[in-house]
């Protein structure tokens, strides 16, 4: 059994039309405008290791608001829960831990207003997000012929999180270019204010651009088609994959980017092209929905039928 099994088991009780039958990331009040998120983050799962608790938490609060922003609406107020070894608390953890905290409470805007601390033998840290907003842009409400967008550039902490498992080297300034996108993706803040105005549907890339993008689909009766070649890539990822002459696709869907991936009508091109210079925000248009039952990626001017989506899944067989 994998996640998506328990889930699909789960909606069976769940009655409150809030939980939007559990087909996107956040709950939404829409009268009491109340949106809400929770993520669980393990050592050795989410992370290797606690060796950068400072880094650790910045990712971990990165990657649980990067929810709400692909929604549309501004995190207001976090409950974070920490679990770890005797070590994992102390005073030099703990002082990082505060002053990552504290960088990105003044970054992102929100609070932190409790949460709870307990002893475990691996660390990990949940994290509970809140908002309020009058919309939100839920997951599955594209429509046949809408345009495929995605915020900053894709598959730089693919090859961050190899370089961590020491499976592959590159020049330092590489490197910390890597890590820097493993750790504290460049979240798309500012720009996804717009998104009420602009898209039809909305999701954060975070099990990989090909699964989540999968996820905006559950109707039979759409499919998407995306370009390869348009897929946005930074300068040191097309340096890396060329001088070390591997395929694009080894790191490309594999997760943890956490940019904003979004569907939108034609008319809206121009008005995009103007939101993304207003809040210098590198967006790039991959592709469109379609009316095909088959999802497809463009790959040197020919269609191919995606079969391995990639990504990741929690499998508990």
């Amino acid at each position: 059994m994998n996640e998506l099994d328990i889930i699909y088991n789960i909606k069976k009780i769940i009655k409150n039309p809030s939980a939007l039958n559990l087909n996107d990331d956040v709950f939404f009040d829409k009268k009491k405008k109340l949106l809400a998120s929770i993520d669980t983050y393990n050592e050795q799962v989410h992370y290797l290791d606690f060796k950068y608790p400072d880094l650790i938490i910045k990712k971990a609060i990165r990657s649980s608001i990067s929810d709400i922003i692909s929604k549309g609406s501004d995190p207001k107020y976090i409950l974070l829960s920490f679990s770890g070894k005797k070590k994992d608390f102390s005073s030099k953890n703990i002082k990082l831990i505060i002053n990552s905290i504290k960088q990105e409470q003044k970054k992102f805007k929100f609070s932190l207003v409790g949460g709870d601390i307990s002893k475990s033998s691996k660390s990990s840290f949940t994290i509970c997000v809140f908002s309020f907003s009058k919309k939100i842009i839920q997951r599955n409400s594209c429509y046949i012929n809408d345009d495929i967008y995605v915020t900053g550039t894709i598959g730089d902490a693919s090859i961050g999180l190899e370089i961590l498992k020491k499976k592959i080297k590159t020049d330092q300034k590489s490197k910390n270019f890597f890590l820097e996108s493993y750790f504290a993706p460049k979240l798309a803040f500012g720009f996804h204010k717009e998104l009420n105005k602009i898209a039809t549907s909305s999701i954060d890339v975070s099990d990989g651009l090909l699964t989540d993008l999968k996820k905006l689909i559950t109707s039979k009766k759409k499919g998407f088609i995306i370009d390869s070649a348009l897929i946005p890539k930074s300068n040191y990822f097309k340096k890396f994959v060329s001088k070390n002459n591997i395929s694009n696709y080894n790191h490309l869907f594999n997760g943890d980017d956490y940019q904003i991936l979004f569907t939108s009508k034609k008319k809206y091109r121009s008005i995009i092209i103007k939101k993304a210079i207003k809040w210098n925000q590198k967006i790039t248009r991959i592709g469109n929905i379609t009316s095909n039952k088959e999802n497809y990626i463009k790959y040197k001017d020919k269609l191919k039928k995606i079969i391995n989506y990639q990504g990741y899944i929690h499998s508990f067989e």
